[in-house]
């Protein structure tokens, strides 16, 4: 039985758009296509007439500096956004990220938008988006839009917009400044199922005292939604980078996350056992990184 009878390659956003617009509750983006074509085969994905691939859109497809940021294009495969010198730059914490999800050969045709939009408490490269501050950029007949990444989402598999009329376009971070360094960590099943125990991603600025000038935590799975941890961060903006503060904001993290037990992941209480050591060695490894900028 055909998936679909139509496939379309657009080479502009607006195209897609009207593309989607024909039919936009028979039609999909497709990108990688790793997650969308086995939700389709295995019906967790209602049928399409048509899916418009995205992959020949030029913005969507490149890694450019604009301004003070780094933008990314939705539809870059997660290898290329590995290799790049000026991610590894400024966004180090993307980079392990993407290094993470599924293996070598899921990572040459799967993007980062697909992992986004796919709106996973635990998506890796949402995880660390979050973390690092980012935007991303939606298009839909009305116009464009950049958005905080944190707000992108509702529930597990369901993004707060319409996937059927509105497409992911690129995402953006700041770049990367003096004293400030990022780092990301996972903690998964050692059979090799690609879906993470726990997770986490965080960036931090540095203060020529030895403080936490700033920071941002993400952690996942935290909740139905991806987690920002704003009052975990809040006990340690302003303080000395020290054990007994480290110590504070892990207490105050344990309690702002909700942990659950999972029959394919974990149980609640070794999530709650790693998060402690996850947090540290993270913390760490970014605090380490900014000293070096």
């Amino acid at each position: 039985m055909a998936l679909w009878k139509k496939y379309l390659q657009p080479s502009t956003v607006e195209d897609a758009l009207v593309a989607l617009g024909v039919e936009p509750d028979r039609s999909a983006v497709v990108a990688g296509g790793t997650d969308l074509l086995l939700d389709l085969q295995q019906g967790r994905h209602s049928a399409v007439n048509t899916l418009v691939d995205v992959t020949q859109i030029p913005e969507m497809t490149a890694i450019q500096k604009q301004d003070d940021f780094l933008h990314i294009g939705a539809t870059v495969p997660l290898n290329e956004i590995i290799r790049d010198v000026r991610v590894q730059k400024h966004a180090q914490g993307l980079t392990e990220a993407c290094g993470l999800i599924g293996g070598t050969q899921i990572r040459n045709v799967a993007t980062l938008g697909g992992n986004v939009g796919h709106a996973l408490p635990a998506g890796d490269g949402t995880i660390a988006l979050i973390s690092m501050r980012a935007e991303a950029q939606l298009a839909s007949a009305e116009g464009r839009r950049w958005v905080p990444i944190e707000t992108l989402f509702e529930g597990p598999g369901r993004p707060s917009f319409d996937r059927s009329r509105e497409i992911l376009v690129a995402f953006r971070v700041l770049l990367s400044g003096e004293g400030e360094g990022s780092a990301f960590k996972r903690v998964m099943r050692p059979q090799g199922v690609a879906i993470a125990i726990l997770n986490m991603g965080i960036w931090l600025r540095r203060g020529s005292s030895g403080k936490v000038e700033e920071i941002q935590i993400a952690v996942g799975p935290a909740g139905p939604q991806p987690l920002r941890a704003v009052k975990a961060e809040a006990v340690l903006r302003g303080q000395s980078f020290d054990s007994g503060n480290i110590q504070s904001a892990v207490q105050q993290l344990l309690q702002e996350v909700t942990l659950r037990t999972s029959p394919h992941r974990s149980t609640k209480a070794y999530r709650e056992h790693i998060l402690p050591t996850l947090f540290e060695r993270t913390i760490t490894e970014a605090w380490e990184r900014a000293a070096s900028r």
